[in-house]
């Protein structure tokens, strides 16, 4: 194995002669320079895995050096060695992107520890979160065989979201495989225990039932009205806790996490159902009877949601909550500046709700256009999509204005989505549902033992198109796929990111309350 090369400038190079031939006898290779300068120079024809750099040599300063090294090479970890701790200099240093720094006179052991940081942290972190996967695995395969109630299997969820993000962070991939298999076995298990309780918990109204589309807003933003400061319901849509954990961490330079939670969104995990529920407070069928003329069902052409201002109006009236509010909706660049611009005059409503779409369309992107697909080939390049996306839109931008006055901040979605794995057989006819995930329709021919199918649609508060018509809904990662040109459809949807059935990705979504 080739010694690791180590760069070190100092003015006084020959007096560090113990310390080089320490590091020596450690088996690091040691190039020597003693000016800024010369180190700019070594930087690029030695290409050193650190650079070890003297703050104050005559000419080029060490901060001046540590600026042109980062021009050229700046994925070099630069440890700066200085005589003083003056605020000014360790500001600049740390500006200037330095890994390290270290307080002359240095002993070898402060080297040796540094060295160990930046060149050994990756692979030390790496074993440590691999070893901590293995040792809890056990723990979290015997908790998803015993859980028998929505609060464990949202404890689940959190750990599993844990480590797939901790993982992710390792050059070590190996523990990856075996977690997307114990992943797959908790949806096994949690579509089994939906198909269970999910009409019992639609039929539950006390504040110990789930906290569901239809019930979120009265139980988890209506309280949030008694307090004297501005509330904003925001509404990502398609927002998985995953991606929630990602982009969290931006928002917390801003904002402090009060609860972090989760809802249970309602079945068929798509926006024409769970949003429309979240906003009117009722359940689909409810919706049918007491907006006729605003519901559209599965078989109707046009927009499926382009009432939800009028559903939000009419719950804050029959709940009895007389507030000024307003409701934005964002669906493209142009509208999400005018709501940044907007954000101003929103202060002087005690309720704001902005429902914000972009990573649904984002997911239905990765499925039709083939450059997204190589964008967000699995589920770490896709949240880093999502959290550069976020970083760089309106949303971002109206969180930073909304930020700076005192408001309470609710971040909430309707449903998650989930990449999907295996085909699951399916025939209908042709005014059966295109959802890769449920279907709806008269006649359907399938194998009930692959699916989660509820016969009469009334139990789960479901529209009920025709006499004969029902629901299916797929678990897991599976998909449905029609027999006619079976193996290209398969090929074409396979691994893509859908939304509509059971999973614990689609109907554990993040419910988030933050103040400032």
């Amino acid at each position: 194995m080739d010694s690791i090369k180590i760069l070190w400038a100092d003015d006084e190079i020959d007096l560090l002669k113990p310390h080089i031939i320490f590091l020596e006898k450690k088996g690091y290779e040691v190039i020597t320079v003693n000016s800024g300068s010369d180190a700019v120079e070594a930087v690029l024809k030695h290409d050193p895995k650190v650079i070890f750099l003297d703050e104050n040599m005559p000419g080029m300063s060490g901060i001046e050096a540590l600026a042109r090294i980062k021009e050229s090479r700046p994925e070099i970890p630069v440890v700066m060695i200085t005589k003083s701790e003056e605020e000014q200099i360790m500001e600049e240093a740390i500006g200037s992107k330095i890994a390290d720094y270290l307080i002359k006179p240095v002993n070898p052991n402060q080297i040796i520890l540094s060295l160990k940081k930046l060149l050994d942290s990756g692979r030390i972190i790496s074993e440590k979160t691999n070893l901590g996967y293995q040792q809890d695995f056990r723990n979290i395969t015997m908790a998803m065989m015993d859980a028998n109630s929505l609060s464990e299997w949202k404890d689940i969820y959190k750990k599993m979201v844990y480590w797939e993000l901790e993982i992710q962070k390792n050059k070590d991939q190996s523990m990856k495989e075996v977690l997307e298999n114990q992943m797959k076995e908790a949806n096994h298990n949690f579509s089994n225990f939906i198909e269970k309780n999910y009409l019992d918990f639609l039929k539950q109204t006390g504040e110990d039932s789930p906290v569901m589309c239809h019930n979120l807003i009265r139980r988890k933003v209506i309280p949030h009205l008694e307090s004297k400061v501005p509330v904003f319901f925001l509404l990502i849509d398609n927002l998985r806790y995953d991606q929630w954990k990602v982009i969290s961490e931006t928002i917390k330079t801003l904002f402090k996490v009060d609860h972090e939670g989760m809802a249970l969104s309602i079945l068929p995990t798509t926006t024409q159902y769970c949003r429309n529920s979240i906003f009117s407070g009722l359940l689909p069928s409810e919706i049918e009877k007491r907006f006729p003329d605003k519901w559209s069902n599965d078989e109707d052409e046009g927009g499926r949601n382009l009432y939800e201002a009028d559903f939000l109006k009419d719950l804050l009236q029959r709940l009895r909550v007389n507030v000024k509010h307003s409701y934005t909706k964002v669906t493209n660049l142009d509208n999400g500046r005018a709501m940044v611009d907007s954000i101003p005059n929103l202060f002087n409503n005690q309720l704001n709700v902005i429902v914000y779409n972009f990573i649904d369309t984002l997911s239905h992107a990765r499925t039709d256009v083939s450059v997204m697909r190589e964008l967000s080939e699995d589920e770490a390049a896709y949240r880093s999509l999502t959290d550069s996306w976020f970083k760089h839109s309106p949303l971002w931008e109206a969180i930073q204005r909304i930020a700076e006055k005192k408001v309470r901040l609710i971040i909430g979605t309707d449903h998650g989505s989930v990449r999907v794995k295996d085909p699951v057989k399916i025939i209908g006819d042709k005014n059966t549902t295109t959802n890769l995930r449920y279907k709806q329709g008269k006649n359907l021919s399938y194998n009930p033992k692959e699916v989660f199918e509820i016969k009469k649609p009334e139990l789960a508060f479901l529209p009920k198109i025709h006499v004969s018509s029902g629901f299916v809904f797929c678990k897991g990662t599976d998909f449905f796929a029609y027999p006619n040109n079976y193996n290209h459809y398969v090929k074409y949807y396979r691994d893509t990111i859908q939304h509509g059935g059971i999973s614990l990705e689609e109907m554990l979504v993040p419910l988030v309350s933050l103040s400032n």
